[in-house]
């Protein structure tokens, strides 16, 4: 194995134990009481949806918010209509991810993660609360630099070129690439930062960066169906209406992904600041659309998995 594909696994796991770190920060700023408040007073999916948006962007992960409300579905505290709310709201909170990704540190990216390491040596649940927050925001920030440093040498490889080549070629194989990837690494901000990591050499045209994101949101699904595996039949309901909503929002937008990279190409030049913005215009517009169709959805997945 070369040494380029060993320093892409390394800034993988730099990047997932990123996210790990930095949720844990979130996490920890607010208390479990609030959480379960929160999650308990979702009487509507307008309710629902913020606090959904709310809880993943503290997580940082819609496929951990997901996890734990299935939990909540599984053990009665929610009901399965109250859980397609928050799922809305989760794809939205999360894209705060991608858009954290595209700032530029430079070399601010290892004094982030020494000052937080400094902040967690301090005997303060505050202060580890903050030192937890900047070592994972400092390792994503790291690993993000690693995927662009890394982009030509990996672009090198026959198997790689032909895989992005044929992602060019056609947005329903580059959304095939973006599900199947985050269904192995299990987050699809990793995903998408891979992706920015060859947007950024124009490896891969923005129209195919933005199919792969597509595909990352369906594959984020698996997460959800292993969380549900044994659990109650409510609880299976909502990792069923998890897929059905992405795969749903995925075939919407896939006549319209030229549209909206010409679209975004208008909000910022940089390249990884538009699949950054394009994530966030999928994710939101799809919430709103759903939003009103939650009963609607709730009955057809009650009558189609009522076994």
């Amino acid at each position: 194995m070369s040494k380029e594909i060993i320093w892409f696994g390394v800034f993988i796991a730099i990047f997932m134990y990123g996210l790990t770190v930095m949720r844990i920060g979130l996490d920890q700023l607010s208390s479990d009481n609030l959480k379960k408040q929160l999650l308990l007073v979702t009487r509507t999916p307008v309710q629902g949806l913020l606090i959904g948006a709310i809880l993943a962007a503290l997580l940082q992960s819609s496929s951990a918010l997901m996890v734990i409300t299935i939990g909540f579905v599984a053990a009665g505290l929610l009901s399965f209509k109250q859980s397609i709310g928050i799922m809305l709201g989760a794809n939205i909170g999360t894209t705060i991810t991608a858009e954290l990704m595209t700032i530029q540190v430079g070399e601010l990216a290892v004094p982030i993660v020494i000052l937080g390491v400094l902040f967690i040596l301090i005997p303060r649940k505050i202060c580890f609360s903050i030192g937890t927050t900047l070592l994972g925001l400092g390792c994503i920030f790291v690993a993000m630099r690693g995927f662009t440093s890394l982009a030509d040498s990996i672009y090198s490889y026959d198997f790689v070129k032909s895989i992005l080549l044929y992602s060019d070629q056609n947005n329903v194989i580059a959304i095939l690439v973006g599900t199947v990837l985050t269904a192995i690494i299990q987050s699809s901000s990793a995903v998408i930062g891979v992706a920015m990591g060859f947007l950024h050499h124009q490896h891969i045209t923005i129209d195919a960066s933005i199919a792969i994101m597509l595909g990352a949101n369906i594959g984020t699904c698996v997460t959800a169906l292993l969380a549900s595996i044994g659990a109650k039949k409510e609880a299976k309901w909502t990792a069923y209406a998890h897929v059905w909503l992405n795969v749903f929002g995925v075939l919407l937008f896939l006549p319209f992904i030229d549209l909206l990279s010409q679209f975004v190409a208008t909000l910022s030049p940089s390249l990884e600041k538009q699949l950054a913005h394009a994530s966030v215009i999928f994710n939101i517009a799809c919430s709103l659309i759903a939003l009103p169709l939650v009963n609607a959805l709730a009955s057809f997945i009650m009558k189609t998995y009522n076994k």
